[in-house]
């Protein structure tokens, strides 16, 4: 697919009282592909709609280039829509009126019998053939914004922008044009960049989603492809293998922009004092066993005897949020998996090197492997038996659970594995799950076993 919208560099600044400046937008990178459909998502103030507003030509950038086709975008126009979270609906005219109106502004060169066809056209397309010489007035809100997208899908633009275009709307309405819209955006390919605070509406409709990181100064801090085939329906797309994957990838990011953003309201500058560099740490932990002598150090005063006054333990529910706490400079310790440290020094998982030392074991042993209930209940009581039933079942690959790509759990269910000749990546499938979801996806029949250690 050949690109349609270059976002370039671009940032955007905003004046405030005194002669300062504050930093909306910094260093973001996008390219869109026609019939394309991206959603912005990220938490209030991160620039979601102000890059919008940049590609319709609502506002500036302040550094960078936004083109459409090759184009740079100085104004706005019709080949670019705005569908906003109020429905921008003359009150005075009908539904038909309001629709008729963007055509004959736009399309002057089609004839008044084509620009008529059009807009009934755009009525039906939307359902709202008995509405069609009601007013504003007269209709619900989701029939509102209805008229609202027909408007501006009549003009037939290169591309339709939509501004939480279902924010105000109950969620049986929110649902339903969900539907419709996904169905005329496949019907059309049409091109489509939408912002919303939805994570299910973002999976759903999106081919993919761009996370922006919390002002000042946010970036695209996550680009998710959802390899989700078309046409979705909402209730076969939660069924879907990859959904709550997407789904959880989403939801981790924005609580991660959550907690950085409590971290830094926080944070406190660097305190030196008996004779050490630092006094006040924020020491990360995943609520295992292993986290036993942070606890015990913590309510027991151990801290604070050895001169560490101010030490915050942070809870993550993931190993994944321990890495980004440590990369991303707002812990500045953190309970480990034995094999992060050299795992992070080297760059793994495609991660810039995070030099990390390590002197201390907090716990050894106490992993374990676990199956199904089904394997036993079926006879397959040893690792021969299982290689058995992986070769007799080739069409379903099993799942199995690992807390990191870097634990000792990895290494040692990839050894057993092995050990009964079943290849570990390309006989079964292993996926990373934080250590409190493994039974849960266990029973839910997510996964097939799992390693990890003791609850």
């Amino acid at each position: 697919m050949s690109v349609l919208v270059s976002v370039e560099q671009v940032e955007k600044a905003f004046g405030l009282p005194g002669g300062q400046e504050y930093l909306a937008l910094k260093g973001i990178d996008l390219q869109i592909h026609r019939g394309e459909f991206v959603s912005l998502i990220g938490h209030s103030g991160c620039g979601k709609s102000t890059l919008l507003n940049m590609v319709a030509g609502l506002s500036l950038p302040t550094g960078g280039i936004v083109a459409l086709d090759g184009h740079t975008i100085t104004v706005p126009g019709p080949d670019r829509m705005v569908v906003f979270q109020h429905y921008s609906l003359l009150p005075w005219l009908t539904v038909r009126q309001n629709i008729a109106l963007a055509v004959d502004a736009v399309l002057k060169n089609y004839s008044p019998a084509e620009r008529q066809q059009i807009v009934e056209e755009h009525i039906d397309l939307v359902g709202l053939r008995q509405a069609a010489d009601k007013f504003p007035a007269q209709l619900s809100g989701g029939m509102k914004q209805r008229v609202a997208i027909a408007r501006a899908l009549a003009v037939r633009p290169k591309v339709l922008l939509l501004d939480e275009p279902f924010g105000a709307l109950d969620a049986l309405t929110r649902g339903n044009l969900q539907e419709q819209l996904m169905r005329i955006c496949e019907e059309h390919q049409m091109t489509t960049l939408m912002v919303t605070h939805d994570v299910d509406e973002a999976v759903l409709l999106s081919d993919r989603v761009v996370m922006l990181t919390n002002g000042p100064g946010s970036r695209i801090g996550n680009i998710l492809t959802i390899d989700i085939p078309r046409p979705r329906r909402r209730l076969e797309v939660v069924n879907h293998p990859s959904y709550y994957s997407y789904r959880s990838e989403i939801i981790y990011f924005l609580n991660q922009q959550k907690r950085i953003k409590q971290w830094r309201a926080r944070r406190s500058t660097v305190v030196a004092r008996h004779g050490l560099e630092k006094i006040n740490l924020e020491i990360g932990f995943v609520p295992l066993t292993a986290c036993a002598p942070l606890a015990v150090a913590k309510e027991k005063g151990f801290f604070a005897k050895h001169g560490l006054e101010e030490v915050n333990l942070v809870r993550e529910t993931s190993w994944r949020g321990i890495q980004d706490g440590i990369q991303g400079g707002y812990l500045d310790a953190a309970q480990m998996p034995a094999g992060m440290p050299v795992w992070m020094s080297l760059g793994g998982g495609d991660n810039p090197p995070q030099p990390v030392v390590t002197a201390l074991t907090l716990t050894r042993n106490g992993n374990a492997i676990t199956l199904h209930r089904r394997f036993y209940e079926q006879g397959i009581h040893t690792l021969s038996q299982l290689k058995a039933y992986i070769l007799d079942s080739p069409s379903r690959r099993l799942t199995f659970g690992v807390v990191h790509p870097s634990s000792m759990h990895n290494l040692l269910l990839r050894y057993w594995l092995a050990a009964g000749g079943i290849h570990p990546d390309h006989d079964v499938v292993l996926k990373t799950l934080p250590p409190a979801q493994m039974v849960a996806n266990l029973t839910a029949g997510n996964i097939d076993g799992y390693c990890v250690g003791e609850p």
